[in-house]
């Protein structure tokens, strides 16, 4: 349909499953309107009867599997390359379309094999679930692959278990519940891409970000007078820079627990250590707008909230190299001195 016509994939996706499916429930109405349901064999077909599995099924099942295995290591480096950048593989003399037709095979026929398993319905899950919880714990397909295929042979010795230990257990939908309870204890709990994890560091990344601030703060209530060691009170600091008093608070805590900070009774005061680390943080912001003003020719009064933005993330790496690059500037474009 997109080869022959303008029609896009997506809708002709919607179209041929909105077709298909119409005609499935024409004929499961017709079937079951004669009477003779369960002699058709339609519920083994939708969800599987892995118990009626016999020798030569799982002989069958035995040598497909192994020649997909050792289809997928063969062509695995072609089949990467036409899966991520078809057009990379055209330039570079690669037969897609073969390729192509040889990827979609070996899935028709995983699905097949499949059905008499866990049948037509869950087949489906069991074809994307795993992948998409191998995803949540690595970045490298390799890796994924492996993954996938582990969660999957998981799932189905445990579902065959389950229904082995508890025989009025089905072992299909068993093996589909298996495999969505690993996906989602992965989507919430996998190490760097899980929920939880993700929310952790954003959490750490906003206290940081507070943090900073707090330290600069005081550097620049401090180098109006190069006192940098002088008492501030919390309305002072208010005073300078609006922020929430809660959250104020919060940081000046994690700061005198890092010794950033020391309080004296109801004020606050910068430690060496803070001291150095709220020169850096000023020094950062400075220079990254000295760099916004002379290299992108940016205006002046146009920097200074993407300089509030990347001074937390900026590496002693790149630090390096705007100071070569803008050869140690001694003030930023609001002339205000740049703190060495």
């Amino acid at each position: 349909m997109t080869k022959k016509s303008k029609i896009k994939e997506d809708t002709a996706i919607g179209l041929t499953l909105s077709v298909f499916f119409g005609i499935g429930i024409l004929l499961l109405t017709a079937i079951q309107r004669t009477g003779n349901v369960s002699q058709s064999g339609l519920d083994h077909f939708l969800f599987g009867k892995p118990a009626s599995l016999v020798a030569e099924d799982l002989m069958v099942f035995s040598i497909t599997g192994i020649l997909f295995i050792f289809t997928i290591v063969a062509f695995y480096k072609y089949l990467k390359v036409i899966s991520f950048d078809p057009n990379f593989s055209t330039s570079s003399g690669v037969p897609v379309k073969a390729l192509d037709l040889l990827l979609t095979s070996l899935t028709v026929l995983a699905v097949v094999i499949g059905i008499q398993a866990v049948g037509v319905v869950l087949m489906a899950a069991m074809l994307i679930t795993p992948a998409a919880a191998a995803k949540y714990w690595t970045d490298k397909l390799l890796s994924m692959v492996l993954l996938a295929a582990l969660f999957g042979a998981i799932s189905g010795v445990s579902g065959a278990f389950i229904s082995y230990v508890a025989p009025s257990m089905p072992t299909g939908p068993w093996i589909v519940v298996i495999i969505s309870m690993i996906a989602i204890f992965s989507f919430f709990l996998a190490p760097k891409k899980g929920i939880i994890s993700k929310e952790l560091q954003q959490k750490r990344n906003k206290d940081k970000i507070l943090e900073d601030n707090i330290l600069k703060l005081f550097y620049h209530l401090s180098e109006k007078n190069d006192d940098f060691f002088a008492n501030r009170t919390l309305s002072e600091m208010m005073e300078k820079r609006k922020m929430d008093q809660i959250q104020l608070k919060r940081g000046l805590k994690r700061l005198i627990s890092y010794r950033y900070l020391q309080k004296d009774g109801e004020n606050w005061k910068l430690t060496e250590v803070g001291r150095a680390k709220g020169k850096r943080i000023v020094k950062l912001h400075r220079l990254w707008e000295v760099y916004l003003t002379n290299q992108l020719q940016i205006a002046p009064d146009h920097v200074h909230e993407d300089a509030e933005t990347i001074e937390h993330i900026i590496t002693p790496e790149i630090e390096a190299e705007l100071e070569k690059l803008l050869k140690y500037p001694e003030m930023d474009p609001h002339k205000e001195r740049i703190p060495y």
